[in-house]
C-alpha cells in the first residue's frame, strides 16, 4: 500500500465576516493542518502549503493543501520552481 503525500482541508467562512476574522480562521486552519500532519509522521515544516478559494452564494470555501515527498517535487516542478 502506498503512503499519502498530500492532504486537504476545506472550510466554508461567510463571505460577510470582517478580515480579521477571516485571518484567524486561516491561522487556526493552518495550525490544525500542522498538528494533522504531525500525527501520520510528516514534519510541518518540511512540507509545501498552497491555498486555494473558491466563492457560492455568501460563502467562501478555503482549500489548505500540503504535500511532501513525490507530490512535493512533482507540484513544485509544475510550478518551475
Amino acid at each position: 500500500m502506498s503512503k499519502h503525500t498530500q492532504a486537504h482541508l476545506t472550510r466554508k467562512i461567510e463571505r460577510f465576516r470582517s478580515e480579521d476574522y477571516k485571518q484567524l480562521k486561516k491561522e487556526q486552519m493552518e495550525y490544525y493542518m500542522g498538528a494533522k500532519l504531525l500525527e501520520v509522521g510528516v514534519d510541518p515544516n518540511s512540507v509545501v502549503y498552497r491555498w486555494s478559494m473558491q466563492v457560492s452564494d455568501n460563502n467562501e470555501e478555503w482549500t489548505c493543501s500540503a504535500y511532501w515527498a513525490d507530490s512535493k517535487d512533482k507540484l513544485l516542478q509544475e510550478e518551475g520552481a
